[in-house]
C-alpha cells in the first residue's frame, strides 16, 4: 500500500504520495506536481518523492487569515511567520522519513497558474535544493508556500490577466538527484519552432546553474535519430553542487571537454521523446545524470512560446503565408470572422474557377492556426511560375515576406516539381479571360476616368444591395449573409482586381521603360499624395473635422465610414459606427499637431508637388520616350488610388454582415442557445444555424472566448511557418563584425543600449534593450518595456532567455563582455536568430 493510501482515510488528505497525483491533483493544470506523478505512472525515471497539496496550502491561510495580493510583502510575511498545523507538519514529516533517513531532497514550488498555454512561470517560484531534515523540509515547505507572493510572481499574474484570489500553491519534494552533470532540454527548438529537433543545454554539478544563467552552458541541437547538428562548447566557469550537511555551493572549474558524449545526448533525445509522447506535446525539461550514469528526468512542462502548426490534409512539407500579417492584423480572429473570410474568399475562388465544393469552407489554400488565416503557398513554390510571380507581389505588398519566400527556393523540400512554365501560364491565362481580365485592364489604361468611375459605380451597388432587410427570419439572415458574398460582393470585386493589378504591373515595368533600372525609388515618389483613394480621402476628412468640424460633421463623417474600424477585416470587431472611440481619439491626436508644416492636407499637397515634380524628371530622363513615360505615370496617378477599394468593398460587406448576424445573435440569446447576443460571433455560419435548431453552444462559446482572449496576448504572430514548425525568419544568418552569442529569442530589433547590472532601482525606458550579466526572475519587470535583451551569460534555455520568447523580443544570451563593450546609449541591433549583436 502506497503512502497516499494509507493516509487515505485521514480527515484531509493533504500529503500524498506522486503515483497518486493522478486522481487527487487535477486542479494543477500543467504544474509540476502533476506532471511528476504522471510521469512517474508512465515509468519515466523521475526522483521519487511526495506533494504537500494545494489543501495544505489552503490550511494555512486558515491559520494566517486571508493574504492580499497588493501586500505581497505582508503576506510574506504572514506565511513564513506562520506556524505549521501540528498534524500537517507531522505529516509532511512522516512522508518525508518515508523517502529515508535524512535523504537529501528537493524542495519545489507548484502553482495552479503555472505553465498556461501562454504563460510558462519560469523561475517565479521558490526551489530550494539538497534540503536535509524534517524541520529544514518544513521550513523550505513554509518559504515555498511564501514565494507565491513575491513582488515578481505578482506582477507577472497580473500581466497576465490571472485573478491572484484563484492562485494556490502545492509544493514537491523529491529525493535529490546529486548529479554529475545536468541541464535542460527542449523537445522541440524553441528559437526556430521546429519540432523534430532537440535543443540541449548542460553543464556539471547542478541543473540550477544553467536554468539561473549562471554559466555559458555546452549547448547541442540534436536531430530526432540522434545526430548532433549543431555543438557549442561553454566555458562553465563554475558549477553548484551540494554540500554536505545541506544547502549548495558554487566551486570553481576549468575544463575545455564537453560535459556529455554523443552517446548521451541520444539517451536524452528518447527521455525527450518519451515525456513528450505522454503529454502530447513538446516539452520544456530539466535533467541529471547522477554519478553511476543514470539519467534522470527532474522536471518536464510544455514550452509556451511554440507557435500551433496551421491544420491540413495534406502529405509532406508545406509552407504557410500569414494573411494577418500581410494585413498587419496580429490579433486572432473571432470564429465568425474567421468564417467571413473563408466564404469571401471561397466565394472568389469559385468566381476564379478554382474548384470549391462549398464557399463556407474556403478555398483549399486557406488554413488556420492560433485563430490566424494562412494560405498554402507550397504549390507556388515548386513552380517556376509561381517563383516568378509571388516575390513580385509580395515585393509590392509585404518586401520581407519576397526575402523569406526567396529564402525558401533554395530549401530541398521545396525543389521544382516542374522546369515548365507553359502549362501553369495557359491555366493562369485562362482564369484571367474567364475573369475579363485582359480588356478590363486594357481599357483600364485606356479610359482611366471611365473606368475608375465603374469601379466606384460598384462600391455604389455593393453599399445598396447589402443594406439590412426587414422581415427576414433569422435562417434568411443566414442566407443573405452567403448571398452578400458570393452574388453581390465578389462579382463586382471581381471586376475592379484588374484595374488594381494591370496598374500594378505597369509600376513593375516602369524602370524598363524608362530605360533606367535603379529609378525603382523614383517611382514610387510618382505615387505620393494619390488622389482617389476611399482611404486617403477619409483620412483628410478625419483632419477637416479636427481642425475645423462639429458634431454634426462627425456624423456625417460615421454615418460614411463607420462600418470601418481596427482589425477591420474580421466581422467580429465592433464598427466605429458601434464604438467611435477611437475615431475621437484619433480626433484629439490631431488636434495637438500645432506646426502648420506637419498639417495633413499640407503634406497631402506636398505629396502631390513631389510626385508632379518627379513626373516631369523622369520624363526628362527618359529622352525620346519621354512622351511615353509621362503618359504612363500619369495613367498611374489616376488609376492607382483604386488599389483600396477592393478591400473598402469587402469590409463594407463585413460591416453589414456583422449587422445581420447582430439580429441572429439577439435571437438565440433569447432562445437560450447563447448566453448573450455577441456571443454569435463566437460560432461560424453553420453553428449559428444549428443554434436556431435548438442547440446549446454556451459552454463552447465559454471554451472560445477564453481561447480567444488568451491568444490577444500573444506577443509574435510568424510571417511564413513550414508544416514541421519551423518560422523560417529565424532561421537568421550572423553579421560580420558583430559580438556574437547564442540566438535565445528570434527577430531583430534596433534601439537604444541600457546597461543594467543590479535590477534593484534600475530605470529602462520602452523599447530600450536591456544589456545585462545575467538575469534571474528578479529581472522579469524590466522585461515588460524591453525592446531586446543581450545577456553576457546563460544560454538558449536559461530564465532569461525563456522570458523574452515569452513576451516576444529579440534575445541573444552568452555575448562575452557584453556589459563591457556596449555603454548605454549606444544604439545597437540584436540578431535574436542568428545570435549576433551590431553595435553603432
Amino acid at each position: 500500500m502506497s503512502a497516499g493510501e494509507q493516509r487515505g482515510s485521514s480527515r484531509r488528505e493533504v500529503v500524498v504520495d506522486l503515483a497518486a497525483l493522478d486522481s487527487t491533483m487535477g486542479e494543477l493544470v500543467g504544474g509540476k506536481a502533476a506532471n511528476l506523478g504522471e510521469l512517474i505512472n508512465a515509468g519515466i525515471p523521475v526522483p521519487p518523492g511526495f506533494c504537500v497539496t494545494t489543501d495544505a496550502y489552503r490550511r494555512m491561510i486558515e491559520v494566517t487569515g486571508p493574504v492580499h495580493a497588493h501586500e505581497p510583502a505582508t503576506a510574506r510575511e504572514m506565511l513564513c511567520g506562520a506556524t505549521v498545523p501540528t498534524d500537517l507538519a507531522e505529516e509532511i514529516s512522516s512522508a518525508y522519513r518515508a523517502l529515508g533517513e535524512d535523504v537529501p531532497v528537493a524542495v519545489r514550488s507548484s502553482a495552479t497558474a503555472e505553465d498556461l498555454p501562454n504563460a510558462s512561470f519560469a523561475g517565479q517560484q521558490d526551489t530550494y535544493l539538497n534540503v536535509v531534515g524534517a524541520e529544514a523540509v518544513l521550513d523550505a515547505v513554509r518559504r515555498c508556500w511564501a514565494s507565491l507572493w513575491t513582488d515578481r510572481a505578482v506582477s507577472y499574474r497580473d500581466s497576465n490577466d490571472i485573478d491572484q484570489s484563484t492562485v494556490h500553491l502545492a509544493v514537491v519534494v523529491q529525493r535529490m538527484v546529486d548529479s554529475e552533470v545536468a541541464g535542460v532540454m527542449f523537445t522541440a527548438n524553441p528559437v526556430t519552432g521546429t519540432r523534430s529537433e532537440f535543443v540541449v543545454d548542460a553543464s556539471p554539478g547542478l541543473g540550477e546553474a544553467v536554468v539561473s544563467g549562471a554559466v555559458n552552458p555546452d549547448h547541442f541541437v540534436v536531430a530526432a535519430d540522434g545526430r548532433v547538428l549543431d555543438r557549442r562548447i561553454g566555458d562553465k566557469h563554475m558549477a553548484i553542487r551540494s554540500r554536505a550537511g545541506g544547502g549548495t555551493e558554487h566551486v570553481e572549474l576549468s575544463t575545455e571537454d564537453y560535459c556529455v558524449t554523443d552517446e548521451q545526448l541520444k539517451q536524452l533525445v528518447e527521455l525527450g521523446k518519451r515525456a513528450q509522447d505522454h503529454y502530447g506535446s513538446p516539452q520544456d525539461t530539466e535533467w541529471a545524470l547522477d554519478s553511476d550514469g543514470a539519467l534522470w528526468l527532474t522536471q518536464s512542462r510544455p514550452i509556451t512560446t511554440l507557435y500551433p502548426i496551421p491544420e491540413s490534409t495534406k502529405d509532406g512539407p508545406r509552407a504557410y503565408f500569414s494573411a494577418n500579417v500581410a494585413q498587419g492584423v496580429f490579433a486572432p480572429f473571432t470564429p465568425a470572422g474567421l468564417a467571413g473570410m473563408q466564404l469571401a474568399m471561397g466565394a472568389g475562388a469559385r468566381r476564379a474557377g478554382i474548384p470549391v465544393a462549398d464557399p463556407l469552407d474556403g478555398p483549399p489554400i486557406f488554413t488556420h492556426s492560433a485563430g490566424r488565416i494562412y494560405v498554402d503557398i507550397t504549390t507556388a513554390l515548386r513552380n517556376p511560375v509561381g517563383r516568378t510571380f509571388i516575390p513580385r507581389l509580395f515585393g509590392m505588398m509585404e518586401a520581407r515576406s519576397a526575402e523569406i519566400f526567396q529564402q525558401l527556393t533554395e530549401d530541398p523540400r521545396f525543389a521544382l516539381t516542374t522546369t515548365k512554365r507553359g502549362p501553369t501560364l495557359r491555366k493562369l491565362v485562362k482564369t484571367a479571360v474567364r475573369l475579363g481580365a485582359p480588356p478590363r485592364a486594357v481599357h483600364a489604361l485606356l479610359r482611366p476616368e471611365a473606368v475608375r468611375a465603374n469601379a466606384f459605380r460598384y462600391a455604389e451597388e455593393i453599399d445598396q444591395l447589402t443594406r439590412t432587410r426587414p422581415g427576414l427570419t433569422a435562417e434568411q439572415r443566414l442566407d443573405f449573409i452567403t448571398r452578400i458574398f458570393t452574388d453581390i460582393t465578389i462579382p463586382r470585386v471581381v471586376r475592379v482586381m484588374p484595374v488594381v493589378l494591370g496598374t500594378f504591373a505597369l509600376i513593375a515595368a516602369m524602370p524598363k521603360i524608362i530605360g533606367d533600372p535603379d529609378s525603382v525609388d523614383d517611382v514610387r515618389v510618382v505615387l505620393k499624395g494619390m488622389p482617389h483613394n476611399v482611404t486617403t480621402e477619409m483620412d483628410l476628412e478625419l483632419w477637416r473635422i479636427a481642425k475645423h468640424g462639429s458634431d454634426g460633421d462627425l456624423d456625417r463623417f460615421l454615418a460614411k465610414y463607420g462600418h470601418r474600424a481596427v482589425a477591420e477585416i474580421d466581422l467580429g470587431v465592433p464598427r466605429w459606427s458601434e464604438d467611435p472611440s477611437h475615431v475621437r481619439g484619433m480626433i484629439a491626436n490631431y488636434r495637438r499637431v500645432d506646426d502648420p508644416e506637419w498639417a495633413a492636407d499640407k503634406q497631402f499637397e506636398k505629396g502631390v508637388a513631389e510626385a508632379e515634380a518627379m513626373i516631369e524628371e523622369l520624363a526628362r530622363r527618359a529622352g525620346r520616350r519621354g512622351g511615353l513615360v509621362r503618359t504612363a505615370l500619369r495613367r498611374i496617378r489616376a488609376l492607382a488610388g483604386v488599389r483600396e477599394l477592393p478591400k473598402y468593398c469587402l469590409v463594407l460587406a463585413f460591416a453589414r454582415v456583422r449587422e445581420q448576424l447582430k439580429l441572429v445573435g439577439a435571437e438565440l440569446a433569447a432562445s437560450g442557445a447563447i448566453a448573450r447576443a455577441d456571443d454569435v460571433f463566437f460560432l461560424d455560419f453553420r453553428e449559428a444555424r444549428e443554434a436556431l435548431r435548438g442547440k446549446d453552444f454556451t459552454a463552447l462559446v465559454t471554451e472560445r472566448r477564453a481561447d480567444y482572449e488568451r491568444e490577444r496576448r500573444r506577443r509574435h504572430v510568424p510571417r511564413m511557418l513550414l508544416s514541421d514548425g519551423t518560422e523560417p525568419e529565424a532561421l537568421g544568418a550572423a553579421v560580420d563584425g558583430a559580438l556574437c552569442g547564442t540566438g535565445a529569442s528570434p527577430g531583430t530589433v534596433t534601439g537604444v543600449a541600457r546597461v543594467v547590472l543590479d535590477p534593484v532601482g534600475a530605470e529602462l525606458h520602452p523599447g530600450e534593450i536591456l544589456v545585462a550579466p545575467s538575469t534571474d526572475p528578479g529581472w522579469t519587470p524590466l522585461f515588460l518595456t524591453a525592446g531586446g535583451l543581450v545577456m553576457e551569460m546563460g544560454g538558449p534555455n536559461s530564465h532569461g532567455a525563456v522570458v523574452a520568447r515569452e513576451y516576444g523580443i529579440p534575445a541573444v544570451v552568452g555575448v562575452a563582455r557584453a556589459t563591457q563593450e556596449i555603454v548605454t546609449g549606444q544604439t545597437i541591433t540584436v540578431h535574436g536568430s542568428s545570435g549576433s549583436v551590431e553595435v553603432s
